[in-house]
């Protein structure tokens, strides 16, 4: 990831609470985050008086910790030539409810394919119609705003824009995902990638295919001892799969057919049960309508 240097000194202390208190980042990974050099890092953390050991605690009920992934370190632990100089502003993390330094990086959305071909990536891979023309995206970032909401919204030079809405609550993580056609044209085969990426889940990180359960929309994994998951859903879904070399999951949906000047919706789940029977998991998170916002 690239890095990048923050703008003002709230924005700096924003960044550097994110990395040391939750991500336990070293000064090397900040530096490779922020591009400030180690000498000029030690000076900062010392006048900002921020370490691992002043976090503030969480209180009782809180949602569940969701947090814009500050780059610096790559979320995938193999299969790095397919994700080379990934963008921090489609990344967020999810910190697991039984470990304060546990989480999950979520890429919305890692891809757009749509009837014109690539039409988004949020790293370099394999060209996009953007690459091909030699035109560079700007750099975003993730709006946080109250109880941990993460809002973010990019117009394409065609005229496509896609808006993603992160909202955290103390049982799960509700997401959405909206494309509104901007150009003259109908927009069809829209399939949208959405990665999890477990490299930073301790006790989730076997680069296996063992672990997972995949049964659409559900595409849930579990630690070692077996009794803990994770579960991610999109409607409407086109397909779960897994990658175990990142590892990661993915409940990949589809927007429907978008005509000139229309809105379609994706709406995602992700969650942790603590338990042994999946399925069961999956049928309580069915009756709870989530599909319907």
């Amino acid at each position: 990831m690239q890095a990048r240097k923050p703008k003002t000194e709230v924005e700096l202390r924003a960044w550097l609470e994110n990395m040391i208190w939750y991500h336990h980042y070293g000064d090397e990974e900040i530096s490779a985050a922020t591009g400030y050099s180690l000498e000029d890092l030690m000076r900062i953390r010392g006048e900002l008086d921020i370490h691992v050991n002043n976090r503030p605690p969480r209180s009782p009920g809180s949602p569940l910790l969701v947090l814009p992934y500050p780059g610096g370190r790559h979320p995938r632990i193999q299969f790095l030539e397919g994700a080379v100089n990934p963008q921090r502003e489609t990344k967020y993390s999810v910190f697991a409810p039984w470990d304060p330094t546990a989480y999950a990086v979520v890429d919305l959305p890692e891809a757009i394919w749509s009837n014109l071909g690539l039409t988004y990536l949020a790293h370099e891979h394999v060209p996009t119609l953007w690459t091909k023309q030699g035109i560079e995206l700007d750099r975003l970032e993730w709006q946080r705003g109250a109880e941990g909401r993460l809002t973010s919204e990019r117009t394409l030079p065609n005229g496509i824009q896609f808006a993603a809405q992160v909202v955290p609550g103390r049982d799960a993580v509700r997401s959405s995902l909206a494309l509104t056609n901007g150009t003259n044209a109908p927009l069809s085969d829209l399939r949208v990638q959405i990665c999890v990426m477990l490299k930073g889940l301790t006790n989730f990180e076997q680069l296996t295919s063992d672990n997972k359960v995949l049964e659409a929309p559900y595409a849930a994994c579990h630690d070692t001892a077996g009794k803990r998951w994770i579960v991610t859903a999109w409607e409407p879904c086109h397909r779960t799969w897994a990658n175990p070399p990142c590892p990661c999951l993915h409940s990949d949906p589809r927007f429907p057919d978008c005509a000139p000047g229309e809105t379609q919706r994706l709406r995602g789940w992700l969650s942790f049960y603590e338990g042994t029977d999946i399925r069961a998991e999956f049928r309580r998170l069915d009756a709870l309508g989530w599909r319907d916002g």
